[in-house]
């Protein structure tokens, strides 16, 4: 009889999930480190905002070291976009080029092209300006808060959403238990909670956060009937920008 390999440990199952969710949302070398076998990104999805979390951290170094102010702050948002490789900024362009189409096949042939118009240049100027302003009031730690819960509503897109291709990073993500996007959402929102500058401002920056990506659902049903791996990095940046406009402006 043929013996087949031992399944890991429960541990170590969500240290490798943990280490995908990091591998698929930055560009930290992590890839070395995960077991030779294809893990499914669905079951990773509840560690998003730890991986969200993780990259906040290190790039509020600038911060942390020179205080407040809009040139830290500026140099905090490069050092995020170097550390994912301004994956969702590349998303967000893609989508914002997308309302521009006429019919839903136009607009996911819009979003899978290289090139950047108008609409998705104006949505980068936008979302850059409306995070270095909120970062600069709201201070290093708001980040990583709202880093993590950014990166806890894609999960629930994943959930709520059918894919908008039959191929595609939305397609072959799978989609995540109810459990795992429970556990993303508390895990996000309690970072936020923790990390923002007081509870009122935390409770701000869920509810502002949770509206922006209400918005992006309720656009790519409409514009899609689904979404996609651009429409996840959307939701993400667009929580993200909004959690730290919702606690910078209730401080």
């Amino acid at each position: 009889m043929t013996a087949w390999p031992p399944l890991p440990r429960p541990g170590l199952a969500r240290l490798h999930q943990l280490i995908l969710a990091l591998v698929f949302l930055t560009r930290l070398p992590l890839g070395r480190w995960l077991p030779p076998r294809v893990l499914p990104l669905a079951d990773a999805a509840w560690a998003f905002p730890l991986a969200g979390l993780a990259v906040a951290a290190l790039a509020v170094a600038p911060m942390a070291l020179a205080g407040p102010g809009l040139l830290p702050a500026a140099l905090t948002l490069a050092l995020i976009c170097w550390l994912t490789g301004a994956l969702h900024e590349d998303a967000l362009a893609d989508f914002a080029d997308a309302g521009g189409g006429r019919t839903p096949e136009d607009r996911l042939r819009i979003m899978r092209d290289s090139t950047i118009g108008s609409f998705g240049a104006a949505a980068l100027v936008a979302a850059l300006a409306i995070r270095l302003t909120a970062l600069a009031a709201v201070g290093p730690w708001a980040l990583i808060g709202a880093a993590a819960f950014g990166r806890a509503v894609p999960v629930a897109l994943m959930r709520g959403l059918p894919p908008a291709r039959g191929d595609g990073l939305g397609h072959g993500a799978g989609r995540p238990s109810f459990r795992a996007v429970a556990a993303a959402l508390v895990i996000g929102a309690a970072a936020l909670i923790l990390t923002a500058p007081g509870p009122v401002a935390g409770l701000a920056g869920v509810v502002a956060g949770a509206l922006a990506g209400l918005a992006v659902a309720l656009r790519a049903r409409r514009l899609l009937g689904g979404q996609t791996g651009d429409v996840l990095g959307a939701a993400i940046l667009s929580a993200e920008t909004a959690a730290l406009v919702g606690m910078a402006l209730s401080t």
